[in-house]
């Protein structure tokens, strides 16, 4: 039916493997940007908003419906699997965090204009506080990764569970 599912305004599932390319092409302004517009909570910020979106703003849509009388309805909450996805593109793709065994990447694709922003991480008893720097308004590229104040050689870090809280700081721009 023309307007809804696949076939609406906004397919979710689509739509994140979309921010999800950008990210992977270096364009954190554009993937930030795709990633408000379906995000469930920008569609449901005042009472009109959520009559006209009718499903929950803390919930993933799968698709957002474009032709009246639904323009603007989402559809398929609880159902799809866009919010992993979503979940996936938005600390992965964007933040940069991924974890892998014991091996921790920040490797980010953000908005120029985020001067920075921080991730507490628990690793079995050990947390990591991550703080992620970008004194020249870049999109990507880490230039630094300091853990508890030394430079690291790896863009990763061997996570350990040693019980102690550890400081993981990144500064992005040109190596």
């Amino acid at each position: 039916v023309a307007g809804v599912r696949e076939n609406g305004g906004q397919y979710t599932h689509a739509a994140t493997w979309v921010i999800n390319a950008f990210a992977s092409m270096g364009d954190g302004d554009k993937a930030w940007r795709l990633y408000n517009l379906i995000n469930p909570i920008n569609h449901t910020r005042t009472p009109i908003e959520c009559a006209v979106y009718k499903t929950e703003p803390y919930v993933v849509a799968a698709d957002v419906y474009s032709t009246e009388p639904h323009v603007g309805r989402g559809g398929w909450t609880w159902y799809t699997g866009a919010a992993g996805w979503m979940y996936k593109v938005g600390l992965e793709s964007i933040l940069g965090f991924t974890k892998t065994g014991k091996y921790l990447k920040i490797d980010p694709c953000i908005p120029k204009d985020w001067e920075k922003y921080k991730i507490r991480y628990r690793y079995e008893n050990t947390e990591y506080h991550i703080s992620v720097k970008n004194p020249d308004g870049v999109n990507s590229g880490v230039k630094k990764i300091l853990l508890d104040g030394e430079s690291i050689a790896k863009d990763e870090i061997h996570l350990k569970d040693d019980g102690k809280s550890h400081d993981v700081e990144v500064i992005l721009g040109k190596k």
